[in-house]
């Protein structure tokens, strides 16, 4: 989007009372903001969502088990992978969109592709033989039993002065 600048003067006939710095600084953050509000609002989710940390996760935990509730809106089985490695939860996959319309004449075509990744370790030893993960309507939910072994084994260590 072309814009013109929000100052109209600048150089050496600026005024210089508040110093050069608040003007071009005012000047950045307008000119961000409303390439901030005229971005396409699928554009703006999209970049927001791969910032944040997208699929939102529930963990809960129990004395047997943790349990990581994933949300996954419009995805199926097929485009999600869970791996479990060293105690560490990796929920990983693709979305991929592809919308065509037809009206009067006229065709529209949307595509959308992104990837994402969540890592969640867990400091209780958790059993790998015994981990189970379901899919139902976009909701991922993996039951991570944790091992008898690991279980409220905690451990002083002793700090020698060197």
């Amino acid at each position: 989007m072309a814009s013109r600048p929000l100052v109209p003067w600048s150089g050496p006939r600026a005024p210089s009372r508040l110093g050069p710095d608040v003007f071009s600084s005012f000047h950045r953050e307008i000119d961000r903001l409303f390439d901030d509000f005229f971005r396409p609002a699928e554009a703006r989710t999209f970049a927001d969502a791969a910032q944040s940390a997208w699929p939102s996760l529930d963990v809960d935990e129990t004395d047997q088990a943790y349990t990581v509730t994933a949300e996954l809106p419009g995805l199926e089985q097929k485009d999600v992978e869970v791996n479990l490695r060293d105690n560490t939860l990796t929920i990983s996959g693709e979305k991929r969109e592809e919308r065509k319309e037809t009206e009067r004449g006229r065709a529209y075509a949307e595509r959308f592709y992104g990837e994402f990744r969540r890592t969640i370790p867990f400091a209780t030893e958790i059993d790998a033989d015994k981990v189970e993960a379901a899919f139902k309507n976009g909701v991922l939910t993996v039951t991570l039993p944790k091992s008898p072994n690991g279980r409220g084994t905690t451990r002083k260590i002793e700090i020698r002065p060197q």
